[in-house]
C-alpha cells in the first residue's frame, strides 16, 4: 500500500437520529439539490434580461407558481424513476441478461409492495440498493411532459430551464455517494488515492469526486455561460442538447476510473452503455433547436 495517500474522511452516513427516524446525508443531498434548483429557476425567471428577445418577447417560459408545482411532479419522478431505473439497469436487466443470474421478479415486487420504491435500505439481492440517475431522468422527463401538457407550457423552453438546474442535484448526489463510501474507483497509485473501508485496504480513485466536479460543477458552469453569455436558450432545446452531451461525456469518461459493478464486456460498463442514448437524445434536441434559421 502507498504510504502517501489522502485519508478518507470517516463521516457517518446518518446525520442525526430522531427516535426511530434516521436523517441520512443521502436523503439531504436530494432535498438540497431540489431546493437549490428551485431557487435558481425562480431567480432566473426574475431576470428580465434573459427573456427580452425572441422567442420570449419579455415573457418567461413559466411563472413562479408553475415552477413550484412542477418541482412536486419532478420529485415524484426522481424517486419512482430512480428506484425503478436502478433495479432495471443494474438489477434485473444486468443480472438476467448479461450474467444469466436469477435476480428475482423485481418489477412484480414493486406491484405487491409499492413502499419498496422508497426503501433504499432494502434490496432483493445485495447489489439492488440505491438510485439510478438515468432512471430518475426518465421519471423527470415523463413528469415534465405531463406537466407542460396539463399547463399548456412550451416543453422545450421549460425543459431548458430544468436542464440548467439539474447539475446542482448531480453534484450533491455524488458528494453523498462519497460520504457513504460507495461507488468507489479502481485501484491506483495516484497521490490523491483513498482507501474506502467498504471496499478493501487498497488505495482507489475517489471517482465520486470526479463525477461531482464534471457532472456537477463543470457542467453547471457551461450551461450558465451558454445561457447568460451566448443566450443559447433563445433557441429552445439547445441547452437541453448541451446538457445531454455534457453529462454523457462526463459519465463515459469517469467510468474508466470507477470500479463499476456492472461491466458488460471488457472495459465497457453499463454506465458507458447508458451514455449512448444520452448522446442520441442530444442529437435529437440539436436537430430540433437548429432546424430553423435563427430569429432576427
Amino acid at each position: 500500500m502507498l504510504a502517501a495517500i489522502l485519508p478518507y474522511p470517516q463521516i457517518d452516513p446518518v446525520l442525526v437520529h430522531l427516535g426511530p427516524i434516521a436523517i441520512r446525508w443521502y436523503a439531504l443531498s436530494y432535498i438540497s439539490g431540489l431546493l437549490l434548483g428551485w431557487w435558481l429557476l425562480l431567480r432566473m425567471l426574475r431576470q428580465t434580461s434573459l427573456w427580452k428577445n425572441p422567442p420570449f418577447k419579455g415573457k418567461p417560459p413559466a411563472t413562479a407558481d408553475d415552477i413550484g408545482d412542477l418541482f412536486v411532479w419532478i420529485t415524484l419522478g426522481v424517486i419512482v424513476g430512480g428506484r425503478l431505473g436502478y433495479d432495471l439497469f443494474y438489477g434485473t436487466f444486468f443480472c438476467g441478461i448479461w450474467t444469466g443470474r436469477d435476480c428475482g421478479d423485481l418489477p412484480m415486487g414493486y406491484l405487491t409492495n409499492p413502499l419498496r420504491l422508497i426503501a433504499e435500505w432494502h434490496g432483493w439481492v445485495p447489489m439492488l440498493q440505491g438510485m439510478s440517475f438515468h432512471g430518475g431522468l426518465i421519471g423527470v422527463v415523463a413528469a415534465l411532459y405531463l406537466f407542460c401538457r396539463k399547463r399548456k407550457l412550451d416543453l422545450l423552453k421549460v425543459g431548458d430551464l430544468i436542464a440548467a438546474a439539474t447539475p446542482i442535484g448531480l453534484f450533491f448526489g455524488r458528494i453523498a455517494n462519497f460520504i457513504n463510501g460507495e461507488l468507489w474507483g479502481k485501484k491506483t497509485d495516484v497521490p490523491w488515492a483513498m482507501v474506502f473501508p467498504r471496499a478493501d485496504d487498497h488505495p482507489r480513485h475517489p471517482s465520486q469526486l470526479y463525477e461531482a466536479a464534471l457532472e456537477g460543477l463543470l457542467l453547471f458552469l457551461i450551461l450558465q455561460i451558454c445561457i447568460r453569455r451566448f443566450r443559447l436558450h433563445e433557441r429552445p432545446g439547445l441547452v437541453t442538447a448541451i446538457f445531454f452531451t455534457g453529462y454523457g461525456a462526463a459519465r463515459f469518461f469517469v467510468e474508466f476510473f470507477r470500479d463499476s459493478e456492472s461491466m458488460i464486456y471488457g472495459w465497457f460498463s453499463m454506465g458507458m452503455a447508458l451514455s449512448l442514448p444520452m448522446w442520441a437524445a442530444a442529437a435529437f434536441f440539436f436537430w430540433l433547436a437548429l432546424k430553423k434559421p435563427a430569429r432576427a
